[in-house]
């Protein structure tokens, strides 16, 4: 993965996460505990997550609300719970990719430069404009390793249109 963006094929991936709808005010606020909650929920199950946390952005509009899940890779599919833990499978297909390092702050911007380099290629993301089929923020740093917000890695990953 590069700091420069690239495509990348990612396969298909089962997961679980609790969805919220937020406004762009309260996303910071809302949605980081979610993460806790979800592998405390595995945990509980005896089911071990494969990856780093991550923030699934169903429906972007910035001016609004957003629709985002926090949620984590497991090996296998398994059942949500409730109503709360939900479970699914993050779609296979071509992805545009980034590595970012940086304070949270500053995901707007990278994810603005991710945006601008898709488009100068001419790529069409898979969104019907506030929708997308898969746009993802991976946090690839443990802040209980590394507390300095200015250190931490994210990658952004947006699934292209077939």
């Amino acid at each position: 993965m590069s700091e420069e963006p690239e495509i990348t094929e990612r396969g298909a991936q089962p997961y679980v996460a609790i969805a919220a709808s937020v406004t762009m005010a309260t996303l910071g606020s809302v949605v980081p505990p979610l993460n806790g909650e979800v592998f405390a929920w595995l945990a509980t199950r005896g089911i071990a997550p494969v990856g780093p946390p991550f923030w699934r952005y169903t429906v972007v509009d910035m001016a609004h609300s957003l629709e985002v899940e926090a949620g984590v890779a497991v090996a296998s599919p398994v059942a949500g719970d409730d109503g709360r833990v939900l479970a699914g499978v993050l779609p296979a297909g071509r992805y545009v990719t980034v590595r970012h390092v940086g304070a949270p702050e500053s995901l707007a911007d990278a994810t603005g430069r991710l945006l601008s380099w898709a488009e100068a290629r001419d790529l069409r993301f898979d969104t019907d404009g506030t929708r997308w089929g898969c746009r993802l923020e991976i946090y690839l740093t443990d802040p209980a390793v590394q507390p300095d917000m200015t250190k931490w890695e994210t990658e952004l990953s947006f699934r292209l249109a077939d």
